[in-house]
């Protein structure tokens, strides 16, 4: 949240050279109040899992948010019901004449197929090109990224010689921007993905800007330089055992899955695995919902466009 103070405080100037966000009375007074309107589409198979893994992020913050589920109506869900997604989830052509101040979108495990071929991608399509008039801000999070940047601007995807799995350690590349606010020099998140997208590519697009990135897991945190689209490669949702889930599911499968990095202690997957990303995960998703939703979008919704 900003921090209100007359604009004649010294330090009102020193806190906006440093890119604080601060609020003076004028402006603190013509502020009006009213639930943010949140929309996740989520592509997951475990849908009540990432729900509650994104809800709780979501949840941390004092701003009161008013939150619309989707899915796919091009896709039938394996593993969640009918009767799950009816009670709780829209489709798109329900909303798409409604505003949103900000939308999710999940990853979802089709990374190894061409977009074209996953089989709701003219949906997909469709709602990013609808997001960008309906909602004011949208934070794509691992194959989400991926689409979007390819859809967007035309940045392929790439394979990786070895999946990248586990927590990785991350540097914070322009601590003055202020969706990493808080975060310290360094931080860790988890990943869990065959593909990536190339920093040579990122940096050809001159509306993009790289935000933090890893030596291991490559480029994490990108947005853009109006702040509506932010692009995640990792999961910093996931739960503390979502990884050990994940390489016990694929180890039952009889797969070559390696211990995930730099997540069990000695690297045991017989012992609890250590939760490092969680400070940072909420101050993600707060930075996001406050400097980029909360303090941007118009008070009269209809307005974004």
């Amino acid at each position: 949240m900003p921090v209100k103070l007359p604009s004649t405080l010294p330090a009102a100037k020193i806190l906006t050279e440093e890119n604080i966000f601060i609020m003076d009375d004028r402006r603190a007074m013509m502020q009006d109040i009213r639930p943010l309107k949140i929309a996740i589409l989520n592509l997951m198979p475990t849908k009540e899992v990432t729900e509650t893994q994104l809800l709780r992020l979501l949840g941390n913050t004092p701003l009161q948010i008013e939150i619309t589920l989707l899915s796919m109506a091009s896709h039938e869900s394996a593993n969640t019901s009918r009767e799950y997604l009816d009670a709780f989830y829209r489709t798109f052509d329900s909303v798409k004449d409604l505003k949103f101040d900000g939308l999710i979108i999940t990853g979802a495990p089709v990374e190894n197929m061409p977009f074209a071929e996953v089989d709701y991608w003219e949906e997909m399509t469709r709602i990013m090109d609808w997001s960008k008039t309906h909602a004011y801000s949208t934070l794509h999070i691992c194959w989400a990224s991926q689409a979007a940047l390819f859809h967007q601007y035309g940045i392929d995807k790439h394979r990786l010689d070895d999946k990248a799995f586990g927590i990785f350690e991350h540097r914070v590349l322009n601590p003055l921007h202020k969706l990493v606010r808080g975060f310290d020099e360094s931080f860790n998140a988890p990943h869990s993905r065959h593909t990536t997208i190339y920093k040579e590519d990122i940096e050809r697009i001159p509306e993009l800007e790289i935000l933090a990135e890893s030596d291991e897991a490559g480029v994490y945190l990108i947005a853009s330089r109006d702040g509506r689209s932010i692009y995640v490669s990792g999961h910093s949702e996931y739960d503390a055992d979502t990884l050990a889930k994940e390489y016990r599911r694929d180890v039952a499968k009889g797969l070559k899955i390696d211990v995930p990095r730099n997540y069990y202690p000695d690297d045991d997957p017989a012992r609890p695995p250590r939760v490092t990303w969680r400070a940072h995960a909420n101050l993600l998703f707060v930075n996001w919902l406050n400097y980029f939703v909360y303090q941007e979008t118009p008070f009269d919704i209809e307005k974004i466009g």
